[in-house]
């Protein structure tokens, strides 16, 4: 049974504002993996349920996306689930191993085995991050924006291809040079289901969106303007045309390429509202580069949350000095890592709200 409910009114927009280049009241800062490991109470649940049991039952998913909110003054709730969410929709079996990560007993190893891939009815399988998300409109009651996300094509065929995470992207890579037509073919499958999975995202009431390029980091610029850039393009293309055509708002897209810092100006043509940096990127030169229409999130170096309070409040609000209060949003430049210190976030968090 759908919740046809409306939503509660959103009390803080700033997050959206800062998208859509409108003034704020404070610099909006919410925090990758933010509903994570380095919380007590996440470690808890997780004792109780294995992690995709997490991310398919939107009670705990609600829960989980819950918990940094109750702890830190954020500006955000990002929905909580796992890029790996498609490959499994897709047929690959994704299991979570403790201190090694996603693994895929089964990966895409030779063009042959794309026939095994299921993408009829994949969005059928992923209806659970549409129930979450609505769910968690509502337990919001407006506190802050929800933010839907997905994996991009590349970073999604890296993973299916290599079984799992990977240090050098060898396997995915010597696609690129051996199999350049299957590769598209591949890429365009993922772009496709992708495009349905926002789409449903934002009829289920994420109110932003972030696509993760997250291996970005192994494709040189040429790479990356070849095998990302096209099928980054197309998502958000596609997405606005469908969202128009059904006369449903759009949301701000944001698009964070992790490791492609070489190409931000190129980057900032595909038609993102914002755009992600990671740490090893200066913020004036991406401001510089990007131009004044599009926002900017990020980039502390989540290695800088183990360093003392003052430290961390003197980075902080150094970058956020760098980056102004102008079509910003504050954000590390990757995940927060495991044993972060609660109070690295805590002052993070204010140190970002005091900066200006």
């Amino acid at each position: 049974m759908k919740d046809t409910k409306p939503f509660p009114p959103l009390k803080n927009d700033n997050l959206l504002r800062a998208a859509r280049g409108e003034v704020v009241d404070r610099v909006p800062v919410w925090v990758m993996r933010q509903a994570g490991r380095y919380l007590p109470e996440f470690q808890e649940l997780r004792k109780q349920h294995d992690f995709f049991t997490v991310c398919r039952t939107p009670e705990l998913a609600c829960e989980v996306t819950m918990q940094p909110l109750r702890r830190f003054d954020l500006d955000a709730s990002i929905i909580f689930s796992d890029i790996l969410v498609i490959p499994q929709a897709l047929g690959l079996t994704v299991e979570m191993h403790a201190g090694v990560g996603p693994v895929l007993p089964q990966p895409i190893v030779t063009p042959e085995d794309l026939k095994r891939l299921t993408p009829d009815g994949a969005l059928s399988r992923l209806t659970y991050v549409g129930d979450a998300i609505t769910m968690m409109r509502h337990k919001l009651e407006g506190r802050v924006p929800l933010i839907g996300f997905t994996g991009a094509p590349w970073t999604l065929l890296g993973y299916m291809i290599e079984g799992g995470g990977s240090k050098t992207m060898s396997k995915a890579k010597a696609w690129l040079a051996n199999y350049p037509e299957d590769t598209k073919l591949f890429l365009n499958l993922l772009t496709d289901v992708i495009v349905d999975y926002l789409e449903m995202q934002v009829e289920a009431g994420a109110q932003m969106l972030q696509i993760f390029e997250s291996s970005a980091e192994h494709l040189s610029k040429e790479e990356f303007l070849t095998w990302c850039a096209p099928y980054l393009k197309r998502i958000r293309d596609d997405l606005v045309e469908r969202l128009t055509k059904k006369v449903i708002p759009l949301v701000p897209l944001t698009l964070f390429a992790k490791g492609a810092g070489h190409s931000l100006k190129e980057q900032s043509e595909l038609g993102y509202d914002v755009l992600g940096l990671d740490w090893t990127v200066d913020p004036v030169e991406a401001r510089r580069l990007v131009g004044p229409n599009i926002t900017l999130q990020g980039n502390l170096d989540p290695q800088d949350m183990y360093r003392d309070a003052g430290e961390l409040r003197t980075l902080t609000t150094e970058m956020v000095h760098k980056f102004g209060k102008s079509r910003y949003i504050a954000n590390l430049g990757h995940g927060i890592t495991p044993q972060t210190p609660i109070v690295s976030m805590e002052v993070l968090v204010e140190a970002v709200h005091q900066a200006l």
